[in-house]
């Protein structure tokens, strides 16, 4: 087939695909060229806003490294990343609704014990961070792993400032009651890197770049779906206009004054601090591990 035009040239790609080696990656295939051919059609480019666009994402891959991820970013203010969440999170009522995992995440977090310090002194005030991990008969969930990691009082994380200078993250396990506790920093509320392509659509959108304030938390279980979610203060600014959408209203907690003596989650307190705390249910596990 040949003399390809605005009409005829998105039947004959998706003819091309017809070869595809499984059905999967035609149907992802097919699915992209038809809207993405459908996206230029009801735009109508010219040929320099085609070429600003590609500009666009060479730049935006050009600013990625081994501490930023700007397509990351990228998905998470289009919304795209909670979409992807939606989607494949539909967990039974009561288990922890989950939200999008940013681009800070560290697979190496250090492991620490209950009641590890994970914050330095110059990030902020101390703010105790503690819970239980539950199943959704309300069981308590021993040996789970609680990766928790959140920004410093200035709105920067680690990673930010040194790749390999951790500070503010951390992996626990839970104890045989399914408790966890951890001292942490109170965060600020933070814009995400704006000084990059992603930076410049926001601008250019007439859209401000910053999150609430929230501490981020991934809790694996055996036989259990591996939970990734927020908990965002509720004093903070910008709940409802976070840049990435991640906000839901039952991850909203407040911080609260505990006082001297032993939590409820083993926690050992000995002056009055700001504390944040939630019980986590994992919902069982409907797929295999990926």
């Amino acid at each position: 087939m040949r003399n390809f035009n605005e009409h005829n040239i998105t039947e004959a790609v998706l003819a091309r695909l017809d070869a595809s080696r499984s059905s999967r990656v035609k149907e992802i295939s097919g699915a992209l060229v038809r809207h993405l051919h459908a996206f230029v059609r009801e735009v109508r480019p010219t040929q320099d806003e085609w070429q600003q666009a590609i500009a666009f994402l060479t730049r935006t891959g050009q600013v990625c490294s081994d501490t930023r991820q700007e397509f990351i970013l990228l998905s998470d203010a289009l919304g795209v990343s909670m979409l992807v969440d939606a989607i494949n999170h539909e967990f039974p009522g009561g288990a922890t609704e989950t939200t999008v995992l940013g681009p800070f995440y560290v697979a190496d977090a250090p492991e620490v014990s209950a009641g590890a310090t994970i914050g330095k002194q110059e990030d902020g005030p101390t703010m105790l961070i503690e819970g239980r991990v539950l199943d959704t008969a309300g069981s308590p969930i021993s040996g789970a792993i609680v990766d928790i990691w959140h920004a410093d009082a200035d709105g920067y994380y680690d990673v930010q400032k040194s790749p390999t200078a951790y500070s503010g993250r951390g992996r626990v396990k839970t104890d045989a009651q399914g408790n966890f506790w951890l001292w942490g920093t109170l965060p600020a509320a933070y814009p995400i890197p704006d000084d990059g392509p992603v930076g410049e659509m926001l601008g250019l959108q007439g859209r401000h770049p910053y999150r609430p304030a929230h501490v981020h938390f991934m809790i694996a279980a055996e036989g259990c779906e591996t939970l990734v979610t927020h908990l965002f203060l509720a004093s903070s600014d910008y709940l409802d206009s976070d840049v990435v959408f991640g906000v839901k209203d039952s991850l909203i907690e407040p911080v609260i004054e505990v006082s001297p003596g032993k939590t409820p989650y083993g926690a050992v307190v000995e002056t009055s601090v700001p504390a944040m705390r939630r019980e986590f249910i994992l919902a069982p596990r409907t797929r295999p591990r990926e």
